[in-house]
């Protein structure tokens, strides 16, 4: 059997399962988002950039963090992006140098995105907010592992440690396969 028509069979099969019925990790789906990484790193698609799939955060706590504030504690939030999607947290619970969140988001990830960046900010009334350090967490891993447990990730400002956060990382492979084809035939995840 020749590997082009291996290639063939394992995406015919996976084509006719039902898409609600497929399983992201199954070994079909890993090598369809491992055959379309090999076609786009050789230019075999000029088109814009497809989704990869959707990292999953969990936004655990905090710990250590440099309190910003003299008078009063601080109270942190987090500005989560992934190249351009943004989000916010919620103020985080809990008194001392111990925060929590223990709230999910969601980000779309094209081929382009490396990494998620973990801004941590302090919330004042009546003034601006302060900056209290950040974390930058490398997708790679995650893209191979599929899974990263609850990780303390260092929180840093002008490349001093001001504390550390922890998260929880899942991707979701979702492999659109639109502009690839074998002999006219569209494998979709």
């Amino acid at each position: 059997m020749t590997l082009r028509v291996w290639v063939f069979q394992i995406m015919t099969n996976h084509a006719q399962i039902p898409k609600g019925q497929r399983s992201k990790n199954s070994f079909q789906s890993k090598f369809l988002l491992s055959f379309k990484s090999f076609l786009f790193a050789f230019g075999f698609n000029s088109g814009p950039k497809l989704p990869l799939g959707t990292v999953e955060v969990l936004l655990v706590g905090a710990k250590g963090l440099e309190n910003t504030d003299f008078l009063n504690g601080v109270d942190p939030y987090v500005v989560l992006a992934c190249r351009t999607q943004e989000q916010k947290s919620s103020v985080a619970s809990g008194k001392g140098s111990e925060q929590e969140w223990n709230e999910k988001f969601s980000f779309e990830v094209s081929d382009g995105d490396t990494e998620l960046t973990l801004k941590i900010m302090d919330s004042d009334v009546g003034a601006a907010d302060d900056f209290v350090g950040e974390a930058t967490i490398p997708l790679e891993p995650l893209f191979l592992e599929g899974n990263l447990p609850s990780t303390a990730y260092k929180v840093v400002k002008e490349q001093e440690y001001k504390g550390e956060i922890t998260v929880g990382l899942t991707f979701t492979p979702e492999v659109e396969m639109d502009n690839v084809g074998v002999d006219g035939y569209d494998f979709r995840l």
